[in-house]
């Protein structure tokens, strides 16, 4: 029962429908949609990926605004007793903006950057999950009421976002060398929807019963330093972001698990001598189950810091190429439950990029990037599992004038399967996920 609880702690840490860490997004600009390595650019996505590197981007007042739209599916398949059942889970978002801007005065510039930074999406499981079924099964079996008993009314859901807002201040301290501080504001907004209902007992109707609904708000910020070595063909550049620590508090609207009125009746009338005893322990069990989602408790969602290097090169004067490596220190920073603790190292993700200009007005580009998280059995839960990763992002941008360009991009990411053997059987994860983007530049 304890891990059936677990679900409102962690269900939207596994909804994002974006590229990075277990908690931070990297895709903001199409840009990396189509090109994956963006950490040596000096564009308008700069401002995000290479603060420092806009030391040498457009003379003046730059924008950008774009949106993408991801799709994911998220599926548990569960093996035991010589049966399999898979269990769907859907995980989606609404097409979502980010915009950029920068202004530059000879060695100056300044810059920012708005988007969703941490997950961004809604996972919803209309039968539940295996652990939700099997213990609650658990529990009421303890009590001397069998699954063939009773149906199970299962639905799970869960939504989270992080919003970013980001400042970054750019100088060039040498013609070859630039250097950019920063601070970026994080709005976390989450919510936490479920039950799972015994019922249709045919003596006692609704047998027990978990109904969760809570919301989840709170703020972080994100000290960021980066710097960029620029001379003839090659670009040098390091990134980094300090740990953000996210320490939302619960708005609770609905905690309430227990056998109902009429199963309590038939214990205390089955076994009058030991039933004070077993309910008082049961009460005592979901008094310190559900402890963690009571109203005002604070539960830590930290973004970890980040450390990106790429190196980019201009090969001839229309064909570029980047490679980047990220690394995510998942491990010390705080989830919920110390569950960081599970992992066996942070995030590890390679980049690589290319951008080919076909003429003045088209560039096409290609890119991938390879993700592993330090999973483990103790990691993965039903309601918040990753599954290490390949994507695959290609497009192009349009210059439709001297101040006007548009780009258009599309990645998928091609997930390794996860399978752990649990009490209840073997459970295998798989994931789904897809992303298209359009943007549209501006130079003023």
């Amino acid at each position: 029962m304890k891990r059936l609880l677990t679900f409102a702690l962690f269900a939207a840490l596994s909804t994002a429908t974006w590229a990075g860490g277990l908690m931070t997004n990297t895709n903001y600009h199409i840009a990396f949609d189509r090109m994956m390595a963006r950490g040596a650019t000096f564009d308008i996505d700069a401002a995000y990926s290479n603060p420092a590197g806009l030391a040498w981007g457009y003379e003046g007042f730059q924008l950008s605004l774009d949106f993408q739209k991801p799709w994911q599916n998220r599926d548990i398949k569960l093996t035991a007793n010589g049966t399999s059942q898979t269990f769907e889970g859907k995980a989606s978002a609404p097409i979502v903006p980010a915009l950029f801007a920068s202004y530059k005065k000879d060695r100056w510039a300044v810059s920012t950057m708005i988007g969703i930074v941490g997950s961004g999406g809604f996972v919803k499981y209309d039968d539940g999950v295996p652990m939700f079924n099997v213990l609650m099964q658990s529990m009421l079996a303890g009590n001397g009421i069998t699954p063939n008993q009773y149906t199970l009314d299962s639905e799970m859901k869960g939504k989270q976002y992080i919003y970013g807002g980001q400042l970054n201040f750019t100088y060039r301290i040498a013609d070859c060398l630039a250097a950019a501080v920063g601070v970026r504001a994080n709005y976390y907004d989450g919510y936490y929807r479920g039950h799972v209902i015994a019922k249709d007992h045919p003596q006692l109707g609704e047998v027990a019963k978990l109904l969760l609904d809570v919301d989840q708000k709170g703020w972080g910020f994100t000290p960021l330093v980066s710097i960029d070595f620029h001379k003839g063909p090659l670009t040098l550049a390091a990134r980094y972001e300090f740990r953000t620590k996210v320490n939302p508090k619960n708005d609770t609207n609905v905690l309430d698990a227990g056998l109902s009125t009429n199963a309590i009746a038939a214990i205390m009338a089955a076994d009058p001598a030991g039933a004070q005893a077993k309910l008082a322990r049961l009460q005592d069990e979901l008094g310190a189950y559900t402890a963690p989602y009571q109203d005002g408790v604070r539960t830590r969602y930290d973004m970890p810091a980040l450390l990106s290097v790429a190196a980019g090169y201009e090969l001839t004067p229309s064909l570029r190429a980047t490679a980047e490596f990220h690394f995510f220190d998942d491990k010390n920073a705080k989830m919920g439950g110390d569950r960081q603790d599970e992992l066996t190292h942070g995030t590890y993700e390679v980049q690589l990029g290319v951008e080919y200009d076909i003429n003045e007005q088209f560039t096409v580009s290609l890119g991938g990037q390879r993700t592993d998280y330090g999973l483990s059995d103790g990691y993965q839960q039903d309601t918040s599992f990753a599954c290490d990763s390949y994507s695959i992002g290609l497009g192009g941008k349009w210059n439709i004038n001297e101040k006007v360009a548009l780009n258009a991009g599309y990645f998928i990411t091609l997930y390794s399967d996860y399978t752990k053997q649990a009490d209840y059987g073997q459970e295998t994860f798989s994931r789904t996920n897809n992303v298209i983007g359009l943007g549209v530049d501006l130079k003023f």
